[in-house]
C-alpha cells in the first residue's frame, strides 16, 4: 500500500488516545504490505521509542517492526538496539507488545535476520533473572516459531529448540516446547 494518509500520520505519535488509535489501527494495517512512505515517520518512531509516554513507546516499537520491510537503506540495522531495548520496558505491558512484533524485523532480509537473532538470543539469557522471565522467553520462542514458519529456516528452529532447552523448570521446558509442535 503507497500514499500514506498524512491525517492519520500526523496523529499516530499523538498522547491522545482518541487521535492516537485509529491512526495506529491504520498505519498497522497498512503496513502488513510494504509502503513508500517509511522514511515519512521513522525517525519519529525511533524517538518515540524512549517517548515518556509508554503507548507512544509501544506504537513506536510495532510500527518499526512493521515497517522493516519497507526500509531499503538498512536502518533498522542502525535502530535495532533501541528497537530491543523496548522489551525491556519498565511497563512490561509496553514490553511485550514489541516482543510480539519483532520478530517482523527478521523477514527483512539476512542482515535483519543475523541482528534479530543475536538480539533476541541476548534478551533470551538476560530473562532468566528477570521477575516476567518466563512469560519474556515463551514470547521470543513464539517469536522463532513464527519466524520459523514464514521463512522455512530450519536454523531458526534449532535455535529455538536449543533454547527451550536451558529452560531449567520441567514445567515451563515443556509449554515452551509446545510451541514447536506446529513448527
Amino acid at each position: 500500500m503507497s500514499g500514506a494518509e498524512p491525517g492519520q500520520l500526523q496523529h499516530l505519535f499523538s498522547a491522545s488516545a482518541e487521535l492516537r488509535d485509529p491512526a495506529y489501527r491504520w498505519a498497522i494495517a497498512a503496513t502488513d504490505e510494504p509502503v513508500d512512505w517509511a522514511y515519512e515517520v521513522w525517525d519519529r518512531a525511533v524517538a518515540g521509542l524512549t517517548d515518556k509516554d509508554n503507548h507512544v513507546r509501544a506504537v513506536s516499537a510495532q510500527l518499526l517492526c512493521n515497517l522493516a520491510k519497507s526500509d531499503p537503506d538498512g536502518r533498522m540495522l542502525r535502530d535495532f538496539e533501541l528497537l530491543l531495548q523496548v522489551t525491556r520496558d519498565p511497563r512490561f505491558v509496553t514490553a511485550r507488545h514489541c516482543l510480539q512484533n519483532i520478530w517482523k524485523v527478521g523477514l527483512a532480509g539476512p542482515d535483519q535476520l543475523a541482528v534479530l537473532m543475536a538480539g533476541l538470543r541476548t534478551r533470551y539469557t538476560e530473562s532468566f533473572g528477570e521477575k516476567n522471565g518466563t512469560l519474556v522467553r515463551f514470547d521470543i520462542l513464539v517469536d522463532l516459531a513464527t519466524l520459523h514458519a514464514a521463512l522455512q529456516d530450519v536454523a531458526i528452529k534449532e535455535a529455538g529448540l536449543a533454547w527451550t532447552d536451558e529452560e531449567p523448570d520441567p514445567k515451563y521446558r515443556k509449554k515452551y516446547l509446545a510451541v514447536w509442535k506446529s513448527a
